[in-house]
């Protein structure tokens, strides 16, 4: 789809307007990373490694925005703390993840800036309470370990529709011209309640209609269509159970807003995990 100019002008005005904080860089990929289990924040698997190898490949970033599933939100938030901290959002796990940090610091002027690319549509609140989810820091610690690249953390309004979530998030796309790497943290296909743990091991396992929604959904992406998955809720059985709930596939939608004419789509960890799981990765430019 041609971009029109009153979008290149708009995007100018903005390159404008954030400049005098944010200096032009080469435009940042995209990320939507399956996050998986909090135990890929300790392990080191095939798909922790997924994760090294991909972040060999991206320019380094001067800021990170992660949207992750596990900060799902009436309305909309952004962290704005200096030092956020590392949430253990989950229960039941050995002692040494609850003892594992992801010191990074935040960014207050990155929160202020994304606050104000999408306050022509939501009012946004500058969040000093939260920190960063294991969505966020379980997968950003294998991408940059030492924790010196700055996070902030954008919640999932869980009171609009994915058309809403994957219009907003292309407000944000001056962003990837400042230096600032978006990653979405979820899972695309992700549905607790039918986990098969006797087969959590077992490689690339997934249920028939697991089978059947991740053949749909990648050729959904890899085709450049993408309103079968803004329209999730009426693809069929398939994508109900794959999609029990929408808090886990929203990211992928915020990535998806984002990618621009010309940007290529790859995948990456792309396999089903216990029956009811994927842990497939899409990266964007």
């Amino acid at each position: 789809m041609a971009i029109s100019p009153f979008l290149l002008t708009h995007e100018l005005s903005e390159l404008e307007r954030i400049g005098n904080t944010w200096s032009n860089t080469e435009k940042m990929p995209l990320l939507f990373l399956g996050h998986g289990s909090p135990m890929n924040a300790i392990e080191d698997n095939e798909f922790v490694q997924g994760f090294k190898k991909i972040a060999a490949t991206l320019p380094h970033p001067r800021a990170i925005l992660c949207i992750s599933a596990h900060w799902f939100t009436e309305g909309t938030k952004v962290t704005a703390m200096e030092n956020p901290r590392t949430i253990y959002d989950f229960y039941g796990f050995p002692k040494s993840l609850y003892e594992v940090q992801y010191p990074a610091k935040g960014s207050p002027a990155l929160a202020e800036e994304t606050r104000q690319l999408l306050q022509t549509t939501t009012k946004v609140e500058a969040d000093t309470a939260w920190g960063l989810d294991h969505g966020a820091w379980s997968v950003i610690k294998h991408l940059y370990p030492n924790a010196d690249i700055p996070v902030i953390q954008l919640s999932i309004d869980y009171t609009k529709d994915a058309a809403y979530h994957y219009e907003l998030a292309k407000q944000l796309q001056i962003l990837r011209h400042k230096g600032v790497l978006i990653i979405g943290s979820g899972n695309i296909i992700h549905n607790l309640r039918l986990v098969d743990f006797q087969n959590f091991h077992k490689d690339n396992y997934g249920y028939d209609w697991a089978i059947e929604a991740r053949t749909l959904i990648n050729n959904s992406l890899l085709g450049g269509d993408y309103t079968p998955l803004i329209q999730y809720t009426r693809q069929g059985k398939a994508f109900d159970l794959a999609i029990p709930s929408p808090d886990h596939f929203l990211p992928l939608l915020y990535v998806l807003g984002l990618q621009q004419k010309g940007d290529t789509l790859s995948l990456f960890n792309d396999k089903l995990l216990a029956g009811s799981l994927s842990m497939t990765s899409v990266r964007i430019g």
